[in-house]
């Protein structure tokens, strides 16, 4: 019998072209990212990533700069953001290794990389935006707001309040001196002997870690008896302008308002609790803005908040900042609803909040006939903005608010954003932004827009 199947032989010579711009085709995204990169280098947009290398040619050579960010902003465009991951995808996979030029990285200085280069990445979200912007993918007309609770790389249960943060520190203590005192008698002082225990190998950096959530608590406890101590004042002063005294009960002394039970994480004292649809999670909270037409993010933030409603100002102070202009609309969910944030529409800016849970919100959109009447002059901004939202012209603006940026997050889950690799909020704002950066460049990757050298 006769098979006609192709030539098998994995001895050939030069299986992969010799060239290795052949092994890749020219529509993909490793090469739309490579361009990408090779034009911001081209109008100097990564300078700063030189900063930290010597000009004068002394020293071991390092890995290049640039095509460290290639590998970088490609991995996460790809969901691959664990560093010994993308090692092995350096090793690996064809277009890895294209846009490395076959050098292999190791994990360390992947993650080192991205750990020394956090602020010059954030930058390249703003560059990407800009040429999102010239591609006429964010016009800045219509926009979404809407954060997300992303899990930190801490665990719940190593939270703990100012007491037992405390016990935890002097434990430490108490257990290193004991430990060096018994090396010290069985080795002698100048030699080493075995290594400690693991929890007691760098005790200097967990009792750190244990000092910076002790302060995060002390600061809590300094603004909680603040603000209790400018309502007590306030009452003392209108008592002493009326000369009556308030009915009703009495402000606590600062002193009694003090929760002893607030805690804070050692593994990161910058996260915090927060409640998910699945639950508790310790994290952050990530902000985004994006574009209705084309779901290309155009504003970006982390925050330690365990709620959305402060956020709404300055995510709009982050628009001016990123995308260079405030939008015309802004949609936000009933998490941003304050009279407060009301307040901030102004010529520039139209508001769209809705003031009830979504599901509420659709119902009465559907039940509610279109209001006719005259908007009554005492009417409160809520009742206006209720009403707002009741109009043909309020419910086809904030249909759009799901459409746009629930699917953003949830391309990002599916690339597999589960939780946050660094920590402390500097750290994971960097890495937020390499998140958002990536979904920006799949979307300009995907319109087809073709880049311009010039």
């Amino acid at each position: 019998m006769a098979y006609n199947f192709l030539p098998y032989e994995q001895r050939q010579n030069f299986l992969l072209p010799p060239s290795i711009i052949d092994w890749v085709r020219p529509e993909s995204l490793e090469c739309f990212v490579s361009e990408l990169i090779e034009q911001l280098e081209a109008k100097g947009r990564l300078v700063p990533f030189y900063e930290n290398y010597r000009d004068d040619g002394w020293g071991r050579a390092a890995y290049h700069p640039r095509m460290m960010v290639k590998v970088l902003v490609y991995a996460y465009c790809r969901g691959i953001t664990s560093s010994r991951k993308i090692a092995q995808a350096l090793e690996s996979e064809v277009p890895f290794r294209f846009l490395s030029a076959n050098q292999q990285p190791d994990f360390r200085t992947v993650s080192d990389f991205r750990k020394d280069h956090l602020a010059k990445l954030q930058g390249l979200f703003v560059d990407v935006l800009r040429i999102c912007q010239g591609a006429g993918l964010a016009k800045m007309g219509r926009v979404a707001l809407d954060g997300r609770k992303v899990a930190g790389n801490a665990a719940l249960d190593q939270n703990r309040n100012k007491e037992a943060l405390e016990a935890e520190a002097k434990r430490l203590l108490e257990e290193a001196e004991r430990v060096d005192a018994e090396e010290d008698k069985k080795y002698g002082k100048d030699k080493r002997g075995d290594e400690l225990p693991e929890e007691l190998r760098d005790p200097r950096s967990r009792i750190q870690r244990i000092a910076e959530a002790c302060a995060r608590l002390e600061e809590a406890e300094r603004r909680e008896k603040e603000k209790q101590k400018k309502k007590v004042e306030k009452r003392k002063q209108e008592e002493r302008k009326t000369g009556k005294k308030r009915r009703g009960r009495r402000p606590k002394d600062p002193k009694e308002v003090v929760n002893r039970d607030k805690k804070a994480n050692i593994t990161d004292p910058d996260s915090r609790i927060l409640k998910t649809r699945r639950g508790w999670a310790q994290g952050y909270n990530a902000q985004a803005v994006a574009d209705c037409e084309s779901q290309v993010i155009v504003a970006a933030d982390v925050t330690q908040e365990e709620n959305d409603v402060k956020q709404l100002g300055p995510m709009l102070d982050r628009c001016e900042e990123q995308a260079g202009q405030r939008p015309e609309q802004l949609l936000a969910d009933a998490g941003y609803w304050s009279e407060d944030n009301a307040g901030l529409e102004d010529e520039r800016t139209e508001m769209f909040i809705a003031t009830t849970k979504d599901w509420k919100q659709r119902k009465a959109q559907r039940e509610q006939g279109v209001p006719r009447e005259p908007i009554p002059e005492d009417a409160t901004l809520k009742e206006r903005m209720e009403r707002k939202l009741l109009t043909e012209r309020g419910k086809a603006a904030y249909k759009q608010r799901g459409a746009t940026i629930e699917p953003v997050f949830g391309q990002m889950v599916m690339r597999n954003l589960v939780r946050f690799w660094l920590r402390g909020i500097g750290k994971v704002k960097g890495e937020w932004s390499l998140w958002c950066t990536s979904h920006n460049i799949l979307k300009l990757w995907r319109s087809g827009v073709e880049l311009n050298p010039g």
